[in-house]
């Protein structure tokens, strides 16, 4: 339900809050905490502003682009912004990054208020914040429940069995994966999931000079530039490729049972070199 503090119905007096005159503390030095206390309870944090902010453009008298955008046109700026995020990770400064966190987190303060004012959608982000918490209260019974994971390791072997109980309708190890994912990153995520029911090696490696991402790099690039040196796509090759090994996958999962071995008569032939 939308929270009326987050609302445009409510921005005026919510902005006024935060522009409110702080109260000055006491002078005497023991009720020091007692004031610090009181004056974070009546502060409102950056978070509670910018969520404020975000609910003052979109409302009345506020700016007329963001009252005109839905969930489908702000699709392209989340891409765009999470791909500038991503840079700023690997490639960016400090003050970069605290940058690109806060366009990605405003995408998400900006659907959430989307939401909270779409009657057939009527959540805000208070909403979101508490059915991700359940989510990941759900998903860590290591650290919330009486489950004892040590490592690492043993919470990645886990996980799918988290995520199953969280999701028991799903029949597919590829049920989730996003379709419009790009190609590599789909190809990486499918492998996985062929890995976790048998149908290639973890380990399986092909007589490539690979050993690290410097190596692995300036390869793909070379495959690119061929591919592209005689007309071909290496994207939708790729994307080709990948739809292969899920139609092998959901086939190898059509004949086992739920949690089987895989049949040793399953090959994934398609990965492999050209002969």
């Amino acid at each position: 339900m939308t929270n009326p503090v987050f609302s445009s119905g409510s921005v005026s007096g919510a902005v006024s809050g935060a522009n409110a005159t702080r109260p000055t503390p006491p002078a005497d030095e023991n009720d020091r905490d007692t004031a610090s206390a009181r004056q974070t309870t009546m502060q409102p944090s950056p978070l509670d502003t910018l969520i404020v902010t975000v609910a003052r453009l979109r409302g009345p008298g506020g700016c007329a682009w963001d009252a005109d955008q839905t969930h489908v046109s702000l699709v392209r700026h989340l891409v765009e912004e999470t791909h500038e995020l991503i840079e700023a990770i690997e490639d960016g400064s400090r003050d970069d990054l605290l940058e690109e966190l806060g366009d990605v987190l405003y995408q998400v303060l900006f659907h959430a208020d989307l939401a909270a004012h779409t009657p057939e959608e009527n959540f805000d982000i208070q909403d979101v914040a508490a059915r991700l918490t359940e989510k990941m209260v759900g998903r860590h019974p290591h650290v919330f429940g009486d489950v004892t994971l040590d490592t690492a390791a043993e919470v990645s072997a886990a996980w799918d069995g988290f995520k199953a109980e969280e999701k028991p309708g799903r029949t597919s190890v590829l049920d989730g994966i996003p379709g419009g994912m790009p190609a590599l990153a789909l190809a990486d995520k499918v492998l996985g999931r062929a890995e976790k029911i048998g149908l290639i090696e973890a380990d399986a490696g092909f007589p490539l000079p690979i050993e690290s991402e410097a190596d692995l790099g300036p390869l793909l690039l070379a495959i690119v530039a061929s591919a592209r040196a005689q007309g071909l796509d290496a994207e939708r090759a790729l994307r080709a490729a990948v739809r292969d090994l899920q139609g092998e996958i959901r086939g190898a999962e059509g004949v086992q049972a739920p949690g089987a071995p895989l049949d040793e008569s399953f090959d994934a032939g398609i990965i492999a070199l050209p002969s």
